[in-house]
C-alpha cells in the first residue's frame, strides 16, 4: 500500500512530465505553423507567372490559439474528379436523374462526399459546355447525344 508521500511524489512527477509534454506540443504547433506559411508563400511563387489572379484564403495565424491543429483529409488522387463522376453518373441513367439522386449515386459508387453547391458548380459547367440538359429539374444527357449512341454501338 503506498504511502501518501510516495502518491504525493508520484503525482508530483506526473504533474511535471506533463508540463514538459504541453511545452513540447505548442513548440511542434508552432513549427507546424511556420511549415505550413513558408509552404503557401512557395505554392505561389512556384505557380507560373502568367497567373496572377489570387485565391483567397484563410488568413495567416500568427500565434497559436490554444486549439488542436486539426488537418483537413486529403482528396482522394485515384478516384475521378468530382466533375467527371457527375458526367459519368447522369449517362448512365438515360432517364434523367435530380440533384438529390446524383448526389447519392456519387456517394453510393464513387465513395465520394459531395457538398450540394459544388455539385451544382459541376452541373451547370456540364450544361453550358453542352454535355448535360435539364429538364423539369431533372438532369439528362444531351438529346443528341442519345441519338448518336445506337449509331456507335453499331460501328464499334
Amino acid at each position: 500500500m503506498p504511502t501518501v508521500d510516495e502518491i504525493a511524489q508520484e503525482k508530483q512527477r506526473i504533474s511535471e512530465r506533463l508540463a514538459r509534454l504541453d511545452a513540447e506540443r505548442a513548440k511542434l504547433a508552432d513549427e507546424l505553423n511556420e511549415l505550413e506559411i513558408a509552404e503557401r508563400v512557395l505554392s505561389r511563387f512556384g505557380k507560373a507567372a502568367a497567373t496572377e489572379r489570387r485565391r483567397r484564403g484563410r488568413p495567416v495565424r500568427t500565434a497559436p490559439s490554444g486549439r488542436e491543429h486539426r488537418s483537413r483529409s486529403p482528396a482522394p488522387v485515384n478516384g475521378p474528379s468530382v466533375s467527371d463522376a457527375t458526367l459519368q453518373v447522369v449517362e448512365t441513367h438515360r432517364d434523367g436523374l435530380t440533384a438529390a439522386e446524383i448526389q447519392n449515386c456519387l456517394s453510393r459508387d464513387f465513395g465520394l462526399t459531395v457538398r450540394p453547391n459544388h455539385l451544382g458548380i459541376a452541373l451547370q459547367r456540364h450544361r453550358r459546355a453542352g454535355r448535360l440538359e435539364s429538364r423539369d429539374e431533372r438532369w439528362y444527357p444531351p438529346q443528341t447525344a442519345l441519338a448518336e449512341m445506337p449509331s456507335q454501338a453499331m460501328t464499334g
